[in-house]
Parts: C-alpha cells; sequence; structure tokens
C-alpha cells in the first residue's frame, strides 16, 4: 500500500504525497507495519527536501512534513515556515482562518528544539487562535482541537492517538475507505492483545494474594501500571515485553510502598542490605513475616525474567533490571541519616 513504487522512482509530487501518508498512517496507529518502507521512503525524500518544499505555499502540508521527517529523526530545518510570515515578521493573521493548518502548525511546534526560535513564535501563535477556531469547524475536527490543546499527538500515548484519530478520520469526506478499514481492524487486535495481556497480569496478581501476605499499606495497582506500559511499547510484538514490564513495576511499587508507607528503620535497613545482596541479610529470619514476603517476592519474580529470556540469550537485560532494583546505596544511606537525626535530637 505504501510503497507503488520504488523510492528512487519517486517524483517531488509522489514523495510527498507518501509523507503524507505516512502521517496519516502514524496517526492512525498502522505504521509499524510498514516500518522499513518508511526508512527508505523518508530516507529518499529527505534528500530532495529543499525541491520537494520549493513551491509548497500549504501551512498544513509544510507542518505535516516537518512533524514526519522530525518524529522519524530527520531535523528538518524550521525556517521552512518563514514563507508564512509577513513583512512585519509576524505569522500572517490570514493564517488563522485555516484551521487543520493550524492545528498541523500546532502539532509541529511540539518537536521544536532550543534554538528553533520560529516554532516558539508558531505554538504561541497557534494557541491563541485555536480555541476559537475549534468553536467554528465541524464537531469532529472540534474534538481533534480541544484534546490537542490538552496533550498534543507527540506527547499523547500512541494507541490513545490511533483511537481518536480512526474516529475522526472516518468523518473526513477524502478518506480512503481501505486504510479506514485496516485500521479499525488493527485498533482491535491490539485490543484483544491487551485483554489477553490484562488477564493474564491480573491472575498473577490475585494468586500472589498480596491482600493476605501484607498490611494494608500497598497501592493495587496492576490495571494502570499494565496501561503505563502500554504507552511505552503499544505494538502487538511487544506483548512479552509488556507482561513483563508490568510484573516489573509491580515489584518496584511494591518495594517503595514497603520503604515509604510502612517499614521501620531497622526493617528497611534489612531490606536494602538483602536486596544490596540479593541474598538474605543476617538478620532476615528475624524479620516480620510480611518482610520476608517482600524480598523472595521480589526474587521470584526476576527468577522468572530470567528463565523466560535465558532461553534467548538475553540475561544482560534481566542482570540490567536486577542492578535497578539491588542499587540501593542511596537508601541505605538516608536510612543512616535519619537515624543519625533522630539520635542527635533532643528528648521531649
Amino acid at each position: 500500500m505504501l510503497m507503488s513504487s520504488s523510492p528512487a522512482e519517486l517524483g517531488h509530487g509522489s514523495a510527498k504525497r507518501k509523507v503524507l501518508l505516512i502521517y496519516l498512517m502514524t496517526s492512525l496507529g498502522v505504521a509499524y507495519h510498514f516500518e522499513k518502507e518508511i526508512e527508505k521512503t523518508l530516507a529518499h525524500a529527505f534528500e530532495k527536501i529543499d525541491d520537494m518544499i520549493a513551491n509548497e505555499h500549504e501551512l498544513y502540508t509544510i507542518s505535516i512534513l516537518f512533524w514526519v521527517f522530525r518524529t522519524y529523526g530527520y531535523n528538518m530545518s524550521a525556517d521552512a515556515f518563514k514563507r508564512f510570515k509577513g513583512d512585519d515578521g509576524m505569522f500572517m493573521d490570514s493564517l488563522a482562518k485555516d484551521a487543520k493548518g493550524m492545528l498541523s502548525l500546532y502539532e509541529a511546534a511540539h518537536l521544536r528544539t532550543t534554538r528553533d526560535y520560529i516554532m516558539d513564535e508558531a505554538l504561541s501563535f497557534t494557541m491563541k487562535h485555536m480555541e476559537s477556531l475549534a468553536g467554528q469547524v465541524r464537531p469532529h475536527l472540534s474534538r481533534l482541537i480541544q484534546n490537542a490543546l490538552g496533550l498534543s499527538q507527540h506527547w499523547n500515548m500512541e494507541i490513545l492517538v490511533a483511537m481518536e484519530f480512526v474516529s475522526f478520520y472516518e468523518q473526513e469526506e477524502d478518506h480512503d475507505e481501505t486504510l479506514l478499514k485496516f485500521s479499525k481492524l488493527n485498533f482491535k487486535l491490539l485490543q484483544l492483545t491487551y485483554l489477553k495481556e490484562l488477564k493474564m497480569v491480573t491472575k498473577w496478581y490475585k494468586e500472589l494474594d498480596f491482600a493476605s501476605k501484607l498490611p494494608p499499606y500497598f497501592r493495587d495497582r496492576i490495571v494502570e501500571l499494565h496501561f503505563f506500559v502500554i504507552s511505552m511499547y503499544f505494538e502487538p510484538q511487544f506483548s512479552s515485553a509488556r507482561i513483563m514490564l508490568t510484573k516489573f513495576y509491580t515489584v518496584e511499587t511494591i518495594t517503595d510502598d514497603t520503604f515509604d508507607r510502612y517499614a521501620s528503620i531497622s526493617e528497611a535497613e534489612n531490606l536494602a542490605n538483602s536486596l544490596e545482596r540479593w541474598a538474605p541479610d543476617k538478620d532476615m529470619d528475624t524479620q516480620p513475616d510480611y518482610l520476608k514476603f517482600v524480598f523472595t517476592f521480589i526474587l521470584d519474580v526476576f527468577k522468572d525474567f530470567e528463565g523466560e529470556v535465558g532461553s534467548e540469550g538475553r540475561y544482560y537485560s534481566v542482570k540490567g533490571a536486577i542492578e535497578e532494583v539491588t542499587n540501593q546505596n542511596s537508601l541505605v544511606n538516608c536510612i543512616h541519616l535519619y537515624q543519625s537525626i533522630l539520635k542527635a535530637s533532643p528528648s521531649k
């Protein structure tokens, strides 16, 4: 669908259309199906970027080209937007009549660098007009504008962008029916994948029975953590990674809550020392049952991780995660500092 001709055969107009299509595919959440084709298309198109935009005066097109190239790591110059300024050096007021162009410029401005001063001006200019524009356009575009003002596409979760954009694109009169159907099917597939994962991690969580083995100090966040992980990797091929990361962040949550919300100074120090050694501290046998459970839970999770990735020869990834958990030196120092403060405080 994306590569009807080889990149080398693309003219400026064809290359431009391909880049605009890449924007649609990215926004609809299906770009991951065409990673190699997108890479080749953008590499060729960027070589001809100056010729491609030389006679282009549509705000929407320039903004989308900028957004796509910057999103995929190509440093398209922000000077391309100088053509939209008047003799006074300000963005022309007539641009404010172009709702889609203003929205795309607003989104493009979120990919600016610290030296793209013109994009700072673009962000201020678009924000000044977008609220009023939202009340003047069709409902589906108005929703897109209002949502973008709340959180730009660049900072939003890709799966949430896709959910919103599929609905928007369906109401566009010039939408491609094949692309729309493909996007809907892809979104349904992702939903089913996430539900399957959530069923697995909630089953794992319930079987651990934290409620009967720990005092009620911990946060019950398994669904929230899985949703958070989706924000990092939304594609279906990362299903195993999402499950492992959800478990990893559950370990971090339980560990943090144990230190911050419940454990005494001596208990916290014992757990920190045990984690640092990745083996029970000499006094672990005398600690409360809840603390023994927390430590055993952490070790068991990482043992499972080693089993899952060991067959792939990726022990190094588990080692890095263990180092993250066992890096408790700062915590131990804080405990010692707190103890010294308590000893130095005058008795009441």
